[in-house]
């Protein structure tokens, strides 16, 4: 058999060698006339051909027809819902590929996302936050559908670039005992007179201690009031199932109510910090709470927060970092934009500060809500200067907020009444506004990249979670 072992090697004109993975997991080939073709299916170093289903000026797009050399990093998908085949599941879009590769190629995205957006390069490359790569998704919002053709409901993600709910009896990322649900909650909303008003299922999932301890929270999403023979139907199910907590949410995410009080309360766990976070259901908290611990334990270590320092955690959430820094710094700020969260992480740290073990206790915590995308440098000087910064925010960045520094930074009569943070940790939840806002940080700022890193928050998934430091110049 020939060996195709670079370009330049004799094969024919309609084979492809696969370059690299783009954004969505997609492979990158170019024709001979240099044209972009984007693969579905293909990994990095195959040789492939292709059918081509969308033709623009620039690129193609096509799926894979036929592998004539397959990647070493090419595995078997476990879960059998996964593939290219009619009807499969999007939710997962590299379980072909190795996880210590998939791990590699969102790191490559990371460093490419700085340096051609951004024109920044790590001092450092930090290495990779991995955990496990499946069972670890205890955050996940599950379509309804009831096929009336079919007398049938499903229950689970979108098929592959399709609004149609996949056909689901397993998923291999939920946490087992989730995943086994998946059957007998189609055939609970099967039963139920309201199915056809019944669009979502949002699972949001504790992890107070052990497998016996953990809280099931499922929020069923109703469009139309329930009657009493639907609620006797989940109450059933709940009894039957260990750990199964129904939610109701007639409205908004503010509607979402107990359907049974009393029971164990949600919340996860930071150990080493002694930590103890009560959530509902519909509050943000990370997908993987494994790579979560981890992720907050480095986050820390590399701030480095001392007793004698200020520290500001933007974009705080309901405490996910704000808590455990109290335990090491002298005074913590946490800023959000959710008065609902502010008013979570209060009860949060009250709730610490109450049960902290003898000797130890949390620093003066606070937490207030601002507009942190409507910042300016007015308001960045009202929340007074602070020693140190951690900055997580949503998908969109914090260009607001590094802006409105890098405005201060440049109007040096404010130096006597407002100094800049020394050190900077930016945890990232897509490369590109990371990215973005370290332009602003490097060459606006002052401020150079100590180090940055990929999190692998959401295995066999093209998400890229990411972390970086930032020291001042």
């Amino acid at each position: 058999m020939t060996d195709f072992t670079d370009k330049k090697s004799n094969h024919p004109a309609d084979w492809l060698l696969v370059e690299s993975l783009d954004m969505e997991a997609q492979g990158v080939a170019h024709k001979p006339d240099g044209k972009v073709v984007f693969i579905e299916g293909a990994l990095p170093f195959e040789l492939v051909t292709a059918n081509v289903n969308r033709k623009k000026s620039s690129f193609e797009q096509a799926t894979v027809a036929a592998t004539h050399r397959e990647s070493s990093q090419r595995v078997k998908p476990v879960c059998p819902h996964f593939g290219l085949h009619e009807g499969a599941c999007g939710g997962c879009k590299m379980q072909h590929l190795h996880i210590g590769a998939q791990v590699a190629v969102k790191q490559r995205v990371l460093e490419d996302n700085l340096w051609h957006l951004g024109k920044v390069k790590p001092d450092n490359i930090l290495r990779p936050i991995e955990g496990p790569a499946w069972g670890y998704r205890y955050r996940a919002r599950l379509s309804v559908r009831h096929v009336r053709k079919k007398d049938a409901v499903l229950v689970g993600f979108h098929e592959r670039k399709s609004r149609y709910v996949a056909d689901m009896l397993e998923c291999h990322v939920l946490p087992p005992k989730v995943s086994a649900l998946l059957l007998p909650l189609r055939g609970l909303i099967g039963a139920m007179q309201a199915r056809e008003a019944c669009p979502q299922i949002e699972l949001a999932m504790g992890d107070r201690g052990g497998d016996d301890d953990d809280v099931i929270a499922l929020v069923l999403r109703h469009l139309e009031p329930l009657g009493t023979a639907d609620i006797d139907l989940l109450q059933a199910f709940a009894s039957a199932h260990r750990g199964v907590q129904w939610w109701l949410q007639p409205g908004g995410p503010q509607t979402a109510h107990l359907l049974q009080e009393g029971g164990a309360q949600l919340a996860y766990t930071l150990p080493e910090f002694g930590i103890t976070m009560p959530f509902k259901p519909t509050d943000f908290t990370q997908v993987n709470p494994a790579i979560n611990r981890v992720l907050v334990s480095r986050a820390l270590r590399l701030l480095d927060a001392q007793r004698h320092e200020r520290v500001i955690d933007w974009f705080c959430g309901l405490g996910n970092f704000s808590l455990p820094l109290a335990t090491q710094a002298g005074a913590v700020l946490g800023v959000e934009g959710s008065e609902t969260l502010v008013a979570r992480a209060c009860q949060n740290f009250e709730l610490n500060r109450a049960a902290a073990l003898e000797g130890s206790s949390l620093s003066a915590t606070e937490f207030v809500a601002r507009n942190l995308f409507g910042m300016t440098p007015a308001l960045l000087m009202a929340d007074g200067a602070a020693d140190k910064w951690l900055v997580d925010p949503p998908r969109e960045g914090a260009f607001a907020l590094f802006k409105a520094l890098a405005d201060l930074q440049q109007q040096p009569e404010l130096r006597g009444r407002w100094t800049p943070p020394t050190r900077i940790v930016y945890v990232s939840c897509n490369p590109a506004t990371l990215a973005r806002d370290a332009n602003v940080l490097v060459h606006l700022a002052g401020y150079r990249c100590a180090a940055a890193g990929v999190v692998n928050m959401f295995p066999h998934t093209a998400h890229v979670e990411s972390m970086a430091v930032f020291e001042l110049a």
